[in-house]
């Protein structure tokens, strides 16, 4: 395989990869809006000579080059975020914006620009005869990602009955390979009250005040040690060994964390005590914790313990209908998982990017100072669609995309060209590299 011959064609689509780039920023499509942008990457897929696009019944599209034996995935959520305070935007996120070394615009991090980059690898592999009887590739753009990650992902594995041998998620990793992440659960706590009128409060049972003592239990098992003699021992507890027995994996992805993200209350009016106050909380789970083990350690809370019935700890689910009207419910659970270092994609993917591009990271000159010190192999601090892929069906699943991390949901979104090109590169030459020894 002549890897300099693939970095040579990776150039020649620069321009071509660009201007795909830019006509799906200049499409919204947030989460159950993507109908336009699936079919501008259909059409990008049918112009570079797939060999069967289609898409599914959620939504998601399919695009399947060469007849090999194993099928390889490349998979990236076409859709965004919304805009936010557009005021915060120095220019427009759905024109965008291009210089001679980065694409401005919604969604060119996180994360259209590795479907662009994923959709030219395949390209590139065609091109240059990488296709071989050993491997199929298959390219997914999928739907509903910042809803709900990985519920697409349940869906291609669940009723489209389709299992790669290994997934290569391409969000954004700073020229890192990622092996991992920590998994996320959506909970819910629920508080009853009784009202009375507000003239008088002791006649009545304020479930905001009740709520307000469970709130600061929360913030406690974020904040606090683990010291056991501290009533609530805080989260960093799972990265002592004593505590954990997948305690190495816990020091690599980082500590669970908890916060409330959202409040919500019943009142009869303004001038009355209030009879229910809810909280959503977002947490973070490091390896070795469990749905089961959170929603348990909320139960346990002093303040939560005191309030006994009148308190319920919950689980959101999810139900919303994709574009094309499917609803595939899923509870609100998003599993931890890491891929171990000696896995023979991961062994496979540093394979490649030592041989074309050395063992640091890679990027452009404004952002090389950032990425150079930190360790090629690393992990995410947000979630990807490998909870499902790996998280929850144990397909192995690894982590490299163009972009940054810290672009993802931000105003003044923006990737550079140099990481479209390379992750198009290394991508090409990646399932070569993995069949030759598997």
């Amino acid at each position: 395989m002549d890897l300099d011959a693939i970095k040579q064609q990776g150039k020649k689509y620069e321009a071509d990869m660009t201007k795909f780039l830019r006509d799906m920023v200049k499409i919204p499509g947030e989460s159950t809006d993507e109908k336009a942008k699936i079919q501008r990457a259909k059409q990008e897929m049918e112009k570079v000579g797939f060999d069967k696009v289609e898409i599914d019944k959620m939504g998601n599209l399919l695009g399947y080059m060469g007849h090999g034996e194993k099928l390889l995935a490349f998979d990236g959520h076409i859709d965004t975020v919304g805009i936010g305070e557009k005021k915060n935007w120095k220019f427009d996120p759905y024109d965008g914006y291009e210089t001679d070394t980065e694409i401005g615009g919604r969604g060119t991090s996180d994360q259209e620009g590795g479907i662009v980059s994923a959709v030219y690898g395949a390209k590139i592999m065609k091109d240059l005869d990488l296709l071989n009887d050993k491997y199929t590739v298959l390219v997914v753009a999928s739907v509903n990602e910042e809803d709900c990650d990985g519920l697409n992902w349940q869906y291609i594995i669940n009723e489209d009955k389709i299992r790669p041998e290994f997934v290569v998620s391409t969000e954004p990793t700073d020229g890192g390979i990622y092996r991992g992440q920590r998994g996320r659960m959506e909970i819910r706590v629920d508080v009853k009250g009784i009202s009375c009128h507000g003239s008088a409060p002791e006649r009545g049972d304020n479930a905001i005040y009740k709520m307000a003592d469970i709130l600061q239990d929360v913030r406690d098992l974020n904040n606090n040690g683990e010291n056991e003699s501290t009533a609530i021992r805080g989260l960093s507890k799972m990265l002592n060994e004593k505590n954990n027995p997948k305690w190495q994996e816990a020091r690599f992805l980082g500590r669970g964390s908890i916060t409330a993200s959202q409040i919500f209350f019943s009142s009869p009016s303004r001038c009355a005590v209030a009879d229910g106050c809810s909280v959503s909380l977002d947490r973070r789970m490091t390896s070795g914790e469990t749905w089961e083990s959170c929603l348990e350690e909320i139960r346990q809370l002093p303040a939560v313990q005191k309030y006994g019935d009148d308190v319920e700890v919950s689980m959101y689910d999810y139900d919303r209908k994709s574009y094309t009207g499917l609803s595939y419910p899923i509870e609100c659970f998003f599993p931890t998982w890491v891929i171990p270092e000696n896995h023979p994609v991961t062994e496979a993917l540093v394979d490649v990017h030592k041989q074309m591009f050395g063992d640091v990271r890679q990027g452009p000159a404004d952002q090389i100072e950032m990425r150079k010190p930190r360790p090629l192999l690393d992990k995410w601090t947000f979630s990807t669609n490998g909870v499902t892929i790996m998280g929850r069906n144990n397909i192995p699943c690894i982590g490299y995309g163009p972009g940054a991390e810290d672009q993802a949901h931000a105003p003044n979104e923006r990737t550079w060209k140099e990481d479209l090109v390379r992750c198009a590169t290394v991508y090409a030459a990646l399932p070569t590299v993995y069949t030759e020894n598997n």
